[in-house]
């Protein structure tokens, strides 16, 4: 018997959400879902940019944050491919970064996220330990450390992060243990100072 899946099965749906591209939030419909991705439905009509517009901002970056709230799903995808007809575009979405279950972490809010990876520090148990950002916004920074660590949901603790010049008081908003021993966080921040050139 041969058990080779050629490719991933996909579900077709109809649900709609949010996809937020070059500073602005565009409303989409994903026409189906995989565990890798998605297709999306862009209906440009509803949006002053003409086609031409939207697919030169799309060419610019290619990750790009998306929200899904009747599935409770959140976070980065990267557009692989774009297709037009009249005046729909179709997104084929490789998901990045993604969490599901999201209606009380993070993604409930309007400050999305930029990918920076970036290495930081934060203190856990008296030492400071680094870290690598995968994501900032306005409101904090998610990080993924090399290491299984545990701290409580709204811990206080401090950071710096050399790429913004930030330093200051965060709090753990959410923790997430890696399969391959690493750990996942999203941070909040409390209060924020600029670090001081030595």
């Amino acid at each position: 018997m041969n058990l080779v899946v050629e490719r991933t099965y996909r579900k077709n749906l109809h649900t709609k959400g949010l996809i937020f591209m070059n500073g602005a939030e565009y409303e989409v419909v994903i026409k189906n879902l995989s565990i890798t991705g998605a297709l999306a439905e862009f209906h440009s009509v509803n949006y002053s940019s003409d086609v031409k517009d939207i697919f030169s901002n799309l060419q610019a970056s290619t990750k790009h944050d998306l929200y899904l709230p009747e599935l409770s799903l959140a976070g980065e995808v990267e557009i692989v491919r774009v297709d037009s007809e009249g005046d729909y575009i179709f997104l084929a979405l490789e998901f990045k970064n993604v969490s599901h279950h999201i209606d009380s972490v993070l993604y409930k809010r309007k400050a999305y996220r930029k990918s920076i990876a970036d290495t930081g520090k934060i203190l856990i148990d008296g030492v400071f330990v680094e870290f690598t950002s995968v994501n900032v916004s306005v409101d904090g920074l998610m990080i993924e450390i090399n290491q299984a660590v545990s701290l409580p949901e709204n811990t206080l603790t401090h950071f710096a992060f050399q790429r913004l010049s930030l330093e200051g008081e965060i709090k753990v908003v959410w923790v997430e243990q890696l399969a391959d021993n690493k750990t996942l966080m999203g941070l909040k921040y409390v209060k924020l100072g600029k670090i001081q050139p030595e």
